[in-house]
């Protein structure tokens, strides 16, 4: 997913997977398991971020390979 702050200032966000600062404005991927992550999905309810769009199959991918989730 594409998350994106919608605040006028940087939103962090401290998953239990990794820790990532939103800055506003700013668009960042998550993957579709961090979506359900309870911190994450507070910051939604109190609309400090919203979801832009679902990733294609290549971003999400790519995603996974950066943090080191690649398939083995």
């Amino acid at each position: 997913m594409i998350i994106k702050n919608t605040n006028d200032r940087p939103v962090e966000i401290q998953m239990a997977t990794r820790r990532i600062v939103v800055h506003p404005g700013e668009e960042k991927m998550i993957t579709a398991e961090e979506v359900r992550d309870p911190t994450l999905r507070q910051k939604l309810q109190v609309r400090a971020i919203s979801i832009v769009r679902p990733a294609t199959e290549e971003e999400e991918l790519q995603l996974r390979e950066m943090l080191g989730e690649g398939e083995e």
